[in-house]
């Protein structure tokens, strides 16, 4: 007998990509959408659609109803424009919500999506999940709060649920690393700093392999999972990495941190009082500034995790899309 899989943000990326592949390994796919999202793509694979939000699943009668596992994706992610009841929202209401829905109609198994991000900055890389806690915006605030209440529910109701945290996403669909393969593409990429931060991807079919094994695997149950790429390297060796894959010349103009921060701190001083959204905030230098590198030994030895895709590999897909779509 199939087994049910409730995907929430099934029209996303990475949902979107789960969902594809559990409907080959033979799951019967439920996928939460939002009005409006595009959806071709479930219809085609065989999706059942359930239109709306964490919020109010609980008014659509039965929506969890014979489902085994849920993969509960669905977050507000880090944007300069959305404030901290937002996130919390979201990220941590609505986490609550789903589990007690999920508890209530006998779900069976519960993997929820965090981030590496509840981290922060990196002190000793490459990071193990028993590292501490150290997040560093509203975004990672939020996921450090609905990561705790997801371990904390799955201990006080005796729920089999596991947490996966994904490292750096990308791959073809993504568009979130799509400005620095354009300014690669273009000659207008430049170093902020001197690139020797260190820096960790995943390619998207690793990770949603990732959250399979965490859902089916009984090692999983309880546990916290960072799902990654083998390799990580310096932003300057990606960023050349990059430049190789996309048959440019390797960027090699830098430009000095300080100049750069000072600017971002007159921008946010100037915008945020007026409700504007800087084009220049800190943040957004964080890229450029801390390191990004993960140990995932925990889930190659408790889920037999082997990410299959090398970074070049990747890196060459995920260029190769940009240019199908003529994004770049």
């Amino acid at each position: 007998m199939k087994k049910t899989a409730f995907v929430t943000s099934g029209s996303g990326f990475t949902g979107g990509h789960l969902c594809r592949v559990l409907g080959e390994r033979g799951y019967r796919v439920k996928a939460l959408v939002r009005e409006n999202s595009k959806v071709a793509h479930l219809k085609e694979m065989g999706a059942e659609l359930v239109t709306g939000d964490l919020a109010n699943l609980q008014a659509q009668n039965g929506v969890l109803k014979d489902v085994d596992i849920v993969f509960h994706v669905a977050a507000a992610y880090r944007s300069e424009g959305i404030s901290k009841d937002q996130f919390w929202k979201v990220n941590v209401d609505g986490t609550r919500a789903l589990l007690n829905y999920a508890y209530e109609s006998g779900v069976k198994r519960f993997v929820h999506c965090s981030t590496v991000g509840v981290q922060g900055e990196i002190a000793h890389p490459p990071a193990k999940e028993s590292d501490p806690y150290k997040p560093g915006d509203h975004y990672q605030e939020s996921k450090m709060v609905g990561e705790k209440l997801a371990l904390a529910f799955f201990d006080t109701h005796a729920m089999a649920g596991a947490v996966v945290r994904p490292v750096g996403i990308y791959g073809p669909g993504d568009t979130r690393f799509l400005k620095l393969f354009k300014f690669i593409n273009s000659g207008k990429f430049r170093m902020i700093g001197k690139g020797d931060v260190l820096y960790h991807l995943t390619y998207v079919e690793d990770l949603v392999e990732g959250f399979i094994l965490a859902g089916e695997k009984e090692a999983a149950v309880g546990n916290i999972y960072t799902i990654g790429g083998n390799e990580y390297l310096t932003l300057k060796e990606l960023v050349a990495l990059i430049a190789h894959v996309l048959g440019k010349p390797t960027p090699n103009k830098r430009v000095p941190l300080a100049p750069v921060y000072l600017a971002a701190i007159i921008c946010e001083s100037i915008c945020r009082p007026l409700r504007l959204e800087p084009p220049l905030y800190r943040r957004r230098l964080d890229f450029f500034t801390k390191d990004r590198a993960f140990d995932i030994s925990k889930a190659r030895t408790d889920l037999n995790y082997a990410p299959k895709v090398p970074l070049k590999q990747g890196l060459k897909k995920t260029a190769d899309w940009y240019k199908e779509h003529k994004l770049i």
